[in-house]
């Protein structure tokens, strides 16, 4: 089976057992997830399958949505509410001026990556090394928030609404506003909503893909790869042209109809997509990016 399952992932899971449970449910042994959710964190986490795991690192992450929860006055060793309390602070914050401290972390901003956190330190992931009670130099990242929208909430929490790039941290965010206030904050919850081109409303949690395919519909779940490559554009090339793509050979440029800025292009045909292609500068080829294989 090759495409994308559009998981909801539940809480208290990680993102590799719910990529393993998908594909135990389905009985495809190819699978891999787009980014890495928390254990905690809950949402959209799509599922490549097969074929489709080829094109993870191609399918578009310049977008992200996230919906989070958090208080103020409470500053703890992961940035969340499930660490260590590191230290509390009894100043009270309005939500003017929660608001008016968010409002510097609106666009291009550079962040300092959490130590509990998946990236890699000399082959190590940090949170293992935080597990050890180790904290390692990282180098700050730039990111950028696109639409950043909070609420108040009960009990003397805040909530906030974030659109934003690839390998931005929400935790982050918010404990760096609650820098801003001299209160320190921590996130309470976090939902993502939106990764990859796949949007919450359109995901399964694992038990309704268990029932989708004890009832034989499994594939009503499945996105097809070119559906979520849809930000590049396509062109489409003659049979021989295909022929030749599909067992990776370039295609001159003059003779691919609809190229035209440089980049990556959906390429089609045979009344299939094929795979994508890369036009560059300086170059009079269409080059194999990925060749597509439905198996």
């Amino acid at each position: 089976m090759t495409g994308i399952i559009p998981l909801y992932k539940g809480e208290n899971i990680t993102s590799f057992f719910a990529v393993s449970k998908v594909r135990r449910i389905v009985g495809e042994k190819k699978a891999g997830h787009t980014g890495t959710l928390d254990p905690n964190a809950t949402g959209v986490l799509p599922v490549a399958l097969g074929g489709a795991t080829r094109f993870i690192e191609l399918l578009p992450t310049h977008k992200k949505a996230y919906k989070a929860t958090f208080k103020t006055g409470l500053r703890t060793d992961t940035l969340d509410i499930w660490g260590t309390v590191l230290e509390t602070c009894e100043k009270k914050v309005t939500f003017g001026e929660v608001l008016k401290a968010s409002e510097n972390f609106i666009g291009e901003i550079m962040q300092l990556p959490p130590m509990y956190s998946a990236l890699k330190k000399d082959g190590v992931r940090l949170y293992e090394l935080a597990r050890q009670g180790k904290e390692v130099e990282r180098t700050p990242r730039k990111c950028e928030i696109y639409e950043l929208i909070l609420e108040e909430g009960e009990n003397g929490e805040f909530s906030l609404y974030c659109e934003c790039s690839a390998g931005t941290y929400i935790r982050t965010l918010i404990s760096d506003i609650g820098d801003v206030l001299g209160t320190g904050a921590t996130m309470t919850s976090l939902l993502r909503t939106y990764a990859c081109g796949v949007d919450l409303k359109d995901c399964y949690t694992l038990e309704e893909l268990t029932a989708l395919q004890e009832s034989g519909n499994i594939e009503k779940a499945l996105i097809s790869v070119d559906k979520l490559l849809e930000c590049y554009p396509a062109v489409t090339v003659t049979e021989k042209q295909a022929v030749r793509f599909k067992n990776g050979g370039d295609l001159m440029s003059q003779r691919v109809k609809g190229l035209k800025s440089f980049g990556l292009y959906r390429v089609y045909g045979l009344n299939q997509f094929l795979g994508l292609g890369e036009f560059s500068e300086g170059s009079d080829s269409l080059k194999v990016k990925r060749v597509y294989n439905n198996l």
